[in-house]
């Protein structure tokens, strides 16, 4: 089982008017949804935990993670609004306008979390900028850390940090405990200040470290060494929940090869690792195939 841990919110995704008008449509969307869903659709135990929200908008996000096969038992449900962001795309690739204030997510707290049964726990996102929320991500992994396998994606939006120094502290404490992190030339950049990951794994201890190119696949780093994945050959439509999905797929390979447990990571060959990157990579490519994050059922690969 896993368990992913972050926001969940309505994309707001421009579209066109039949008569040629700018408008935008509302998809299901947030970083760690999108991998929630991803892991669902590719036929994985997974449940979803979070602050949803009890109206329009957060019947949205649980049908659609009904529809996934997500269980979304975990979550805590207020009446507080759903958090929207609104996508803009330049050459296919996104930028984003949050309205978080007050909201169902944002509003969650160490109070509301969750006993877990979970083998392994993901989480990233916006979710781990702003308070509340931030702090009850950060207690959940922290206390989870210990005994079952953590996984965190920064993906990091600058643009929402109102707290540099915060969030920097935040994410070298969550990065510390992580087992796998998974990073983008950009965030890591961002994080360090640099583009060498080796150097992020000797800061954190994390036993595998996954470091997407885009195009250029995905360099794993490992204790032992490092190596490349090479990306699968696609149509880019947009890129929104690319590395969400990436993230999905990485995990669904380690489980289906029974390692994804901390003792499983610690055994695990550089051929396994290979495989989930490759099938990551894979599923991701079929995600930027198509317009929104739309990551592919298992029965289309």
């Amino acid at each position: 089982m896993i368990l992913c841990c972050g926001e969940a919110l309505i994309d707001m995704l421009p579209r066109k008017t039949a008569e040629g008008g700018d408008a935008f449509a509302p998809h299901a969307g947030g970083s760690v949804f999108n991998t929630a869903i991803a892991l669902g659709r590719l036929g994985a135990s997974v449940q979803f935990f979070s602050g949803l929200s009890s109206d329009l908008f957060g019947d949205v996000l649980r049908r659609e993670l009904v529809a996934s096969g997500v269980d979304s038992s975990p979550a805590a449900v207020s009446d507080r609004p759903t958090t929207l962001a609104f996508v803009t795309l330049t050459d296919g690739h996104a930028s984003y306008a949050f309205y978080d204030e007050n909201t169902a997510g944002r509003m969650l707290s160490a109070d509301d979390l969750p006993d877990v049964d979970a083998d392994a726990l993901f989480f990233g996102g916006i979710s781990l900028v702003v308070e509340p929320c931030g702090a009850a991500y950060e207690a959940l992994m922290l206390r989870e850390a210990r005994s079952r396998l953590t996984m965190i994606d920064p993906n990091i939006r600058p643009s929402f940090v109102t707290d540099e120094a915060r969030y920097r502290a935040r994410l070298t404490r969550m990065l510390g405990v992580a087992d796998i992190i998974k990073t983008s030339d950009e965030d890591l950049e961002w994080i360090t200040g640099a583009t060498d990951a080796k150097a992020l794994l000797a800061q954190t201890g994390a036993q595998v470290i996954l470091l997407t190119r885009g195009g250029d696949g995905v360099t794993v780093v490992t204790p032992r060494g490092t190596f490349d994945v090479p990306a699968q050959k696609a149509k880019v439509v947009d890129t929104v929940g690319a590395g969400d999905t990436f993230s999905a797929g990485f995990l669904a390979s380690l489980e289906k090869q029974g390692a994804l447990t901390k003792a499983g990571l610690a055994a695990v060959t550089d051929d396994q690792l290979a495989e989930a990157a490759a099938f990551g990579a894979k599923v991701a490519a079929i995600t930027v195939s198509r317009a929104g994050a739309n990551p592919p059922w298992a029965s289309e690969l």
